[in-house]
């Protein structure tokens, strides 16, 4: 098991250096993150940014280990009339992510929304501040201009979509790893969501059998859905289906929550380290929405600096703590 850091923004361009220090290794970023100077014929997909962004990262001794940040599948999501166009930039973005040896791809099947909040300044004890949820927030909110779109058809996008994209994956040898819907309500402004539970996400893998189909597990996703950590870690980690991981955790449930300190959450975090080293998790697991601290800046909600030391901080100490115990009992 690695830690990675994630590199959303410019303002994450500290983190190489606190990397470098801490001898984190692993990079989680996308092409779009803090790109610069790009012409507007330069796209996502593309090999030369891939290249751009790979070269930045190894000047610090850091590996771009996982790309994350898919935003020009929507069409797929939805089932439009230029599905298939996307489903080719998807398929160019394998191509080239394996001309540079970068070997994880967490994308998701949340169209419009994302990972979305209703809320970003949720004062916590002390005075941090966080990101949450609250489903009463958006009981006006309108349909969108897509109209309704029902699970069920958002089932058939998604095997349609990965009947064309796993072939190309496992032809080049890149793990695709399928994001909860985060968070996972049922629909938000008629927009329904499908991956709500680890018996979805499982369905999900099963779609098209390959061993490169498999999931990004969202600790705190899983834990709002009311699903059991360390039973879904077992669950994915022994079908070899546990690819990616973000470590973080919260407090409430699927329809109120916010996203907590690693150590303050409602997860067992020692439970769940141990059984990632008891399933033989090699992947990246990266901190991820962390509360704002004092002193500290933020571009993007939830991705905090010091927030991100923290976590590191906490997870290194568990992950020794873990890999003793595994010691004790092999």
């Amino acid at each position: 098991m690695e830690i990675g850091y994630a590199y959303f923004s410019d303002n994450h361009n500290v983190l190489k250096e606190f990397a470098r220090q801490l001898g984190v290794k692993h990079a989680v970023t996308n092409t779009s993150a803090g790109s610069r100077g790009c012409s507007a014929y330069v796209h996502p997909w593309d090999y030369m940014p891939l290249l751009r962004k790979k070269k930045e990262f190894e000047a610090y001794g850091i590996d771009f280990s996982v790309y994350e940040g898919v935003n020009f599948i929507d069409s797929a999501k939805l089932g439009l009339p230029d599905k298939d166009e996307a489903i080719a930039k998807f398929c160019t973005l394998l191509e080239n992510m394996n001309k540079l040896k970068i070997p994880t791809l967490c994308f998701n099947w949340m169209p419009i929304w994302e990972w979305f909040r209703t809320r970003d300044s949720v004062i916590l004890e002390g005075g941090a501040v966080s990101t949450g949820f609250d489903i009463k927030d958006i009981e006006d909110c309108p349909v969108t201009d897509f109209g309704r779109l029902k699970a069920d058809a958002l089932w058939t996008n998604l095997e349609y979509f990965l009947k064309k994209v796993v072939p190309v994956a496992e032809k080049f040898g890149i793990q695709l790893a399928i994001h909860p819907d985060d968070p996972p309500v049922s629909s938000i402004g008629g927009i329904d969501r499908i991956l709500t539970s680890s018996d979805a996400m499982y369905q999900a893998t099963r779609l098209v059998d390959s061993e490169i189909n498999g999931i990004t597990l969202c600790q705190g996703t899983f834990a709002v859905m009311g699903e059991d950590i360390p039973a879904a870690i077992r669950r994915f980690g022994k079908e070899k289906k546990l690819f990616f991981v973000h470590f973080r955790d919260v407090v409430g449930d699927k329809n109120q929550f916010y996203e907590a300190f690693h150590h303050a959450g409602k997860t067992d975090m020692y439970e769940a380290m141990k059984c990632y080293y008891e399933v033989g998790f090699e992947g990246v697991a990266r901190p991820d929405h962390v509360p704002t601290m004092a002193d500290d800046s933020v571009e993007i909600p939830g991705y905090g600096i010091n927030g991100n030391l923290l976590a590191t901080g906490y997870m290194l100490g568990l992950m020794e703590a873990a890999k003793k115990e595994a010691g004790k009992t092999m």
